[in-house]
């Protein structure tokens, strides 16, 4: 099967799983939550998805195998595997506070050929696969064109264990939030990234990170027009838990500045 075959049948499965997670959080509560850590959370609802994304997913490539955040398979392909959250931001779900998505991608050998992101609050789907373009709701998108750190709007995530690079990482923030037009954090880095894909931000970073919170959105970034690296300017960013993303433009300066904070 061909990729962008491949991946509208992706995208529908999971547009159907975000539909999922939309119904339930209307009657969701908090005695539903589960505790993996003091702020690391995990509810019926981040499994179900998963298992529905797994279900779904093996239907449409069988031979490929699964990274998946809550591990309802382990499962692994000699060629293909799909990376899996079923529900980032679960933290903002569980409060009712958006954005929350399902984020997938695909990855061949060791390379990403395909990304999705549902941001399930505003009915947003952000994707493509290697070839094609990058899109929002089947929309042509671009990173933006700031070309100056300082013209920048900054988007980063916190930690919820490992809290050993606070102190530098305190440092960089304040540095962005005096030379630059701001910074945000929303909760799900896979939406972070897409918002940096389609020209809402023009760059993120942020450490202790997992593959399948960042897969599919570095994917899109990249297919937009940016560019993506761990905070040493490597290419270490799926595994290496920390990543720095931007537009082009911007992404030599930005990455620079994270480094002299974050690689002390």
């Amino acid at each position: 099967m061909k990729l962008e075959q491949l991946g509208i049948e992706a995208c529908g499965i999971v547009k159907e799983v975000g539909a999922f997670i939309r119904n339930e959080r209307i009657n969701f509560s908090l005695d539903k939550v589960e505790s993996k850590g003091r702020h690391d959370f995990v509810s019926y609802v981040d499994k179900t998805a998963e298992q529905r994304l797994v279900a779904g997913l093996e239907r449409i490539l069988p031979v490929a195998g699964f990274i998946a955040e809550e591990g309802t398979s382990t499962k692994r392909g000699e060629v293909y595997n799909w990376i899996i959250d079923p529900l980032d931001g679960t933290t903002n779900f569980i409060h009712g506070a958006p954005p929350y998505s399902v984020s997938v991608a695909l990855m061949e050998r060791d390379k990403l050929v395909m990304g999705m992101v549902y941001e399930i609050t505003l009915d947003e789907m952000f994707y493509s696969y290697l070839g094609g373009a990058a899109y929002l709701n089947g929309k042509e998108i671009r990173v933006s064109g700031i070309t100056r750190v300082s013209n920048s709007l900054i988007a980063t995530g916190f930690p919820y264990d490992n809290y050993n690079r606070m102190k530098p990482f305190m440092k960089s923030l304040d540095f962005f939030f005096q030379e630059s037009h701001g910074v945000r954090r929303i909760g799900s880095a896979a939406t972070d990234l897409v918002y940096v894909a389609c020209g809402r931000y023009d760059a993120f970073y942020e450490y202790n990170l997992q593959p399948w919170d960042v897969a599919a959105g570095a994917f899109i970034v990249m297919q937009a027009g940016g560019r993506v690296s761990d905070f040493k300017g490597g290419d270490s960013f799926l595994f290496g838990k920390e990543l720095v993303a931007a537009n082009a433009a911007i992404f030599n300066e930005f990455q620079q500045h994270v480094a002299n904070y974050m690689n002390d």
